[in-house]
């Protein structure tokens, strides 16, 4: 982390007469060189040496590892659990899809009967239609047939009351 006691503030750059001439005319400072080392420290090199250490004849090998686990034995019954677990998971699979099968039949047959009973629907409406269409004309026959009747008694009717108003 930042540990602001570490800080080092950079050092006073002195510019030459020329570059201090060129400031002063608007342009900009000459770029400063990058620290360079290991992390920006100026450091460059971590250096391990050996040599320090006063190695002599005398040295005594290390000791031995520590006793660990046993030697290596093939596991047995713990490698099953996992070809156990592949089992199951073909087993489910295998049931996933038997009942999708039965699924699919289930829901072709439904389309099947749905389909069946809109073709029924279908034809029973252009039956109905057809009937009301015959309804339709005969009541307009019926309709034409009572407005001739209607003028017919209309011109009757005025001829009796233009025979009625003469005798008066």
């Amino acid at each position: 982390f930042y540990n602001p006691k570490l800080h080092k503030a950079a050092p006073k750059r002195e510019l030459s007469a020329e570059d201090r001439i060129f400031v002063n005319n608007g342009g900009t400072p000459p770029p400063t060189e990058a620290p360079g080392g290991i992390a920006n420290t100026g450091v460059t090199v971590f250096a391990q040496i050996s040599s320090h250490r006063a190695l002599d004849d005398s040295a005594v090998a290390p000791p031995p590892p520590p006793a660990t686990w046993d030697a290596y034995a093939k596991k047995g019954q713990e490698s099953s659990g996992v070809m156990a677990m592949m089992d199951m998971l073909v087993a489910d699979l295998d049931k996933e899809m038997q009942e999708m099968d039965v699924e699919e039949k289930d829901s072709q047959a439904e389309y099947e009967a749905f389909m069946e009973d809109a073709r029924t629907k279908r034809a029973q409406d252009s039956k109905s239609m057809a009937d009301k269409e015959s309804h339709k004309a005969d009541l307009e026959g019926e309709l034409q047939k009572a407005g001739v009747e209607l003028k017919s008694t209309m011109k009757e009717d005025m001829s009796k009351a233009e025979e009625i108003r003469d005798l008066h």
